[in-house]
């Protein structure tokens, strides 16, 4: 069954005109359908379509039911954001159907893309996580300039995966589990060696990926991956 996303649902009982275009016009649901909900807060709703209005479908709750978190702990991955956008698209995709609650994109010192358009990222994320049958709407926050964004990150288990010639540990055998991961990913040039010292100064963990040096994008799966699989 096909998950639609209706975030004020205990409001109104209305999808959005593009949910409602894709309900109507595309699967072609009619009066006395039923189908599948999620506030993207972790409850789905069984409901049935009282006006299959192609801009404004309406329905009524027939039952919901709270659902678990996929995972016990709270996956962050922060990540510098490529300059071919299709692959930063790409990446947050990927890691949105892995499991990944929280992304933010960083602007760090060697970033080659200085601005961000958000919105296409939330659709992304909205489509990924209807595919996925995902409850729990990823949360996407604004382009963060790297000082800023380490000196706020306090809590669970924070790394740092960069490709330099130093003491690292393999991020698999560092996680905890059910404790929160955070990882940082750098840009296409890495991080600066000053925005790592700064980071370990703050007490992150140095981390190694693999022996292959990965690129931006597929090191932020590889790291989503990796954390939800030793918690597993």
């Amino acid at each position: 069954m096909y998950l639609f996303y209706c975030p004020d649902i205990e409001k109104h009982q209305t999808l959005s005109e593009e949910e409602s275009a894709h309900c109507v016009r595309v699967l072609r649901y009619t009066t006395g359908d039923e189908i599948l909900l999620t506030d993207g807060k972790g409850t789905t709703y069984t409901a049935r379509i009282t006006n299959p209005h192609p801009k404004h479908c309406d329905f009524e709750i027939i039952s919901s039911e709270k659902q678990e978190p996929h995972h016990a702990f709270h996956l962050h991955i922060a990540i510098a954001p490529t300059k071919n956008i299709e692959r930063m698209e790409w990446a947050i995709e990927k890691c949105v159907e892995i499991g990944v609650d929280e992304i933010t994109p960083l602007l760090c010192r060697f970033s080659e893309r200085k601005q961000l358009r958000t919105d296409r990222l939330e659709k992304i994320i909205l489509s990924a996580a209807k595919q996925s049958l995902t409850p729990y709407l990823p949360v996407l926050h604004e382009l963060t300039p790297y000082d800023d964004f380490i000196k706020s990150q306090r809590q669970g288990q924070r790394f740092i995966a960069h490709c330099y010639k130093e003491d690292k540990r393999v991020l698999k055998d560092e996680i905890e589990r059910g404790r929160d991961v955070l990882v940082l990913i750098g840009p296409e040039g890495d991080f600066s060696e000053k925005e790592i010292a700064d980071a370990l100064s703050m007490g992150f963990i140095p981390v190694s990926l693999g022996n292959s040096r990965l690129r931006t994008e597929t090191a932020a799966v590889v790291a989503c991956h990796t954390a939800v699989l030793m918690n597993e």
